[in-house]
């Protein structure tokens, strides 16, 4: 634990007066199976240490970085970072973070039994996903993806301004893409569990649903087109969740880059939305102790009952704001600190999706979309994206279809929610997925 909190202070200890600096330290390992046809197609493992010197003077940042924590290296870096703030364009904005007398949740987020699970189990786990996907139903004809991967990660801030930070977290996954056929129909569905350690993995849940999923949208056609209530898929809601985040982000509305500019305190949502970035919650993969200026995470209550209730900041956008950090810089040690939206979550409704499929009555289950992206605008809040899943049909699911479209605004959608699922569950991705419902959204088909 010491180790790298002890390289960031020695760095930080060679400040000279007049300057501000910052050192960042990180080491990560990641490791990953891919199963393929009985065998292994690939496995590799990675290590990787490094660090982020930040120096301020006058106003000036300058930056720099390696990936090598050798103290010559160290120290060059740290020279370099110098040379580079004399160059840097003066702002009265620049300056490192300060504590700010928020103390770091309590969290447990590694196992030992990540850190010593050996190779050839890890080995073992993507074969046997691979083999249960291909038994658990006779129309598999193929598994495209049968993996296993995990990863471990700690990082240490240091600076001149009283920070003294140190963090660590692990995570693994198996992850499936089964093929089906049937009267010449081929679809394709993904399954995938997570945990803090391979005993937390569930391998039945993974392979259920990446065969259900792709199962049920056997003979799936064009849709005719409408307007109906929608219920997404969780992994949907994830992906919509992680677009709102970064709409979110003080930088952002700052920048006039964010639907939600100008909008504190206004009714954004319908009043069953309530919206967190929570990274002290322990359920949450993208948990942490610090965020990457080493201030303490906090729970961030950014939509309350529908209403905006404020925005992400890190230290640098927060003093051009006005406002005091919430604990969301994110970054990497070759980066300097950015905002970024950690561990999003809709607070959970009380109904399962079956009873909320019940409600719809008649409706469109959206179980997976393509274009998110590029078919999201996350500044004047359009939403166009391709979409797959089944139709609701007496208040269960139905037929499936396929190349269809599903459009709105963000803001329409958001304030259109009709109720929250009790399905929450994190991903490995970031944000929390549930089911949610949406009124009067218009589906493109045929």
């Amino acid at each position: 634990m010491t180790e790298l909190l002890d390289v960031a202070t020695t760095v930080t200890g060679w400040a000279v007066p007049g300057e501000e600096v910052e050192a960042f330290v990180a080491r990560s390992r990641t490791t990953s199976v891919r199963a393929y046809n009985g065998a292994v197609e690939s496995l590799s493992s990675a290590e990787s240490a490094g660090i982020g010197i930040r120096v301020i003077v006058d106003g000036r940042q300058g930056f720099a970085h390696a990936g090598s924590l050798d103290e010559a290296v160290l120290k060059e870096t740290l020279e370099e970072a110098r040379d580079n703030a004399a160059f840097g364009e003066p702002d009265e904005h620049a300056g490192l973070a300060r504590p700010d007398g928020v103390a770091g949740p309590v969290l447990d987020l590694v196992r030992d039994e990540l850190r010593s699970f050996p190779a050839q189990a890890k080995v073992d786990l993507a074969l046997e996903l691979e083999r249960a996907a291909q038994a658990r139903d006779p129309r598999v004809q193929g598994v495209r993806v049968a993996t296993f991967s995990d990863s471990y990660g700690e990082n240490a801030v240091a600076t001149t301004t009283g920070i003294a930070a140190y963090d660590e977290s692990g995570v693994c996954y198996v992850a499936v893409q089964p093929l089906v056929e049937a009267d010449g129909d081929t679809q394709m569905g993904s399954g995938i569990s997570a945990g803090r350690a391979p005993s937390e993995l569930d391998l039945d849940e993974a392979t259920a649903d990446g065969v259900d999923r792709a199962v049920r949208l056997l003979g799936a056609t064009q849709p005719a087109s409408r307007h109906l209530t929608v219920v997404l898929d969780p992994d949907v809601t994830a992906e919509l969740l992680s677009i709102i985040g970064g709409a979110l982000s003080g930088e952002a509305v700052l920048k006039g880059r964010s639907l939600f500019a100008n909008r504190e305190e206004q009714d954004v949502a319908a009043t069953v939305v309530n919206l967190v970035s929570d990274a002290t919650d322990p359920g949450a993969f993208g948990a942490a102790r610090y965020d990457g200026e080493g201030l303490a995470r906090r729970r961030v209550e950014l939509v309350d009952a529908g209403k905006l209730r404020g925005y992400l900041y890190d230290t640098y956008s927060a003093r051009r704001a006005g406002r005091a950090s919430t604990g969301s810089a994110a970054r990497s040690y070759a980066t300097t600190p950015g905002v970024g939206a950690a561990a999003m979550t809709l607070r959970a409704g009380t109904k399962s999706q079956a009873e909320l499929l019940a409600d719809v009555g008649d409706g469109v289950y959206i179980q997976d979309v393509s274009g998110l992206h590029s078919g999201v605008n996350p500044v004047s809040g359009d939403f166009s994206v391709g979409a797959t899943g089944l139709m609701i049909t007496g208040g269960v699911l139905g037929a499936p279809f396929r190349e269809a479209t599903i459009a709105s605004t963000i803001q329409r959608m958001l304030l259109d929610v009709v109720a929250v699922g009790s399905d929450l569950k994190w991903l490995p991705s970031g944000p929390a997925g549930v089911s949610l419902v949406i009124r009067d959204v218009s589906l493109s088909g045929s």
